[in-house]
């Protein structure tokens, strides 16, 4: 039997490595490949590291320029959504447009039958395709930052480290002579190693300064920029008055901030569009689910139903919803898709 061809991948870290370890273990015709994203923010001996861990582990090695591309479909995606008053997600964004689809086109079209990543979640077969499941270690999870990935990808996707706990993939770096820290494990945004969003996307838009005002529309002070603040902030707004304000709401057509009590940033309702199934079909609503509206977040249980949008209705009011983030529908463990905030109601 021909062995299966897979392309792991691989950033220089412990997830990746251990990642194309295992796929040689069992029995894959195993290359390493490395996207080249965005050069200013990477370390400078991350391609020797490359080399160096695909050496160790027996397999070739090679690099693809995808900058023009994750510049278009990433980080100017990322400032016109700042732009527009919402708060974007880069993470999501790369996976759906340059990783798994750029990424994964070249790889199966240079003869892999598969591309792998490190990500922490499962692909398991069953008889209607592919599912998508959370991780075995629910602590390390990534299924959030995978829900756009549809029954095409997942035929040709691998993720081995879904079964393991990080504890053990470090272990088993450790044992294997591979680096056991995954590089950005400390930052938030690949592309912004000091994590000053605010001074990256000043390059790319300008600051309009305008009004900060109550839900009544009472101003209460200057703010330098919407692009500056997010949703459930309340650091930092330069107002002198004696009870806490978070920011509400970013009032994007009217250059507004809009500020309120804690109380005030509770919604029970979120609409969601440019939605995702893995199965490749919206379920008939209404369902009952558990959503995550931010990776952090904690599944929160709530109903669904789908109209020209998804509708999803918390048993409980929920804290800091931010337009522009993506909300994830899962169903005990296994995702059904998600979609892109457009906004909250009471």
């Amino acid at each position: 039997m021909t062995q299966k061809r897979v392309a792991v991948a691989m950033s220089g870290g412990v997830d990746s490595s251990v990642a194309a370890a295992l796929l040689k273990q069992a029995g894959y015709e195993v290359s390493g490949i490395h996207a080249r994203l965005w050069p200013d923010a990477e370390p400078k001996d991350t391609v020797s590291d490359l080399k160096r861990i695909c050496r160790l582990l027996g397999i070739p090695f090679q690099q693809v320029d995808l900058e023009k591309e994750f510049r278009k479909l990433v980080v100017d995606y990322f400032s016109q959504e700042y732009s527009r008053g919402r708060t974007p997600n880069p993470c999501i964004a790369c996976n759906q447009r340059v990783k798994f689809g750029l990424l994964m086109d070249r790889v199966l079209e240079m003869g892999a039958d598969y591309l792998a990543t490190g990500h922490y979640a499962r692909i398991e077969p069953a008889p209607d395709g592919y599912r998508l499941r959370q991780a075995t270690d629910q602590d390390k999870d990534q299924s959030y930052f995978l829900y756009m990935l549809g029954q095409k990808q997942l035929e040709h996707l691998l993720l081995p480290l879904g079964e393991m706990s990080k504890e053990k993939v470090k272990e088993m770096a450790g044992e294997m002579g591979l680096p056991t820290v995954s590089r950005g494990e400390s930052q938030d945004i690949c592309f912004i190693p000091d994590n000053d969003y605010r001074s990256f996307i000043a390059r790319y838009i300008s600051f309009q300064p305008g009004e900060i005002v109550d839900i009544k529309g009472k101003v209460l002070g200057q703010h330098q920029g919407l692009a500056q603040y997010t949703v459930g902030q309340r650091q930092g707004l330069g107002l002198n008055l004696p009870e806490q304000l978070y920011v509400i709401e970013l009032d994007a057509a009217n250059n507004r901030l809009v500020v309120g009590s804690r109380d005030q940033l509770l919604h029970g309702v979120l609409l969601a569009s440019q939605l995702s199934w893995v199965s490749g079909k919206a379920p008939a609503g209404p369902i009952s689910i558990t959503a995550k509206f931010r990776y952090k977040a904690p599944e929160v249980a709530a109903e669904l139903d789908i109209n020209d949008r998804a509708e999803v209705r918390f048993e409980e009011p929920q804290q800091a919803i931010a337009p522009g983030q993506s909300v994830v529908f899962y169903r005990d463990e296994l995702v059904l898709g998600g979609g892109i905030i457009d906004a909250v109601l009471h």
